[in-house]
């Protein structure tokens, strides 16, 4: 049933960039800690850098755990379903980072993604993973839905954010800077738009 895969190529590369949507999972190291699940899914902010590392942009949101969490310790699963087409579940677990705007690396990493303006969706960070282990399974229990498209409304919320509004915004949310267990989040103030 289950494979592993030594990189991130041929069929597996197609499946894992045709899929609308993908999902990741990360833990602080307290036992009592609280795990997060994201979906992700705005098209165009996803890439494959290289046959054992992926990245994608981290866009303006209620909270910060998943960057808490890679501050803390670098422990990331991400998760791609199949909900058209043959059954599929693909994951690939590794160590992850946030490139912040104020990253030297930041630019170019924001050429991988030349099909969407990301300032207007407030980006945060581009998140870089690097592949320990890769593996897909059956999906078999994973039902059929079609994709519509897009919603509009993240964009449309936070095109009218300059970088100044944009760190106001993070300033008023309470699990922005810090995460839910009390760990260092988004770095604030805000670096300015590269």
């Amino acid at each position: 049933m289950g494979k592993t895969y030594e990189r991130i190529d041929g069929r597996l590369r197609a499946f894992i960039e045709a899929q609308h949507m993908f999902f990741t999972a990360t833990a602080p190291l307290a036992a009592d800690g609280t795990v997060n699940l994201s979906p992700k899914g705005l098209t165009g902010s996803f890439a494959v850098l290289d046959d054992r590392t992926v990245a994608y942009l981290d866009f303006a949101g209620s909270n910060a755990e998943t960057i808490a969490h890679l501050r803390e310790n670098g422990r990331i699963t991400l998760m791609w379903c199949a909900f058209e087409g043959p059954p599929n579940i693909v994951r690939v677990h590794g160590t992850g980072e946030a490139v912040f705007r104020d990253d030297p690396r930041f630019p170019a990493l924001l050429g991988h993604f030349p099909a969407l303006t990301p300032s207007r969706h407030g980006l945060r960070a581009v998140i870089v993973v690097t592949a320990e282990l890769i593996r897909d399974t059956c999906g078999y229990a994973v039902p059929f839905m079609a994709y519509e498209g897009d919603r509009d409304l993240h964009g449309r919320r936070f095109e009218r954010e300059d970088d100044a509004g944009l760190d106001a915004y993070f300033h008023r949310k309470e699990h922005v800077a810090v995460s839910l267990d009390g760990l260092p989040g988004l770095p604030l103030p805000l670096p300015p738009t590269p």
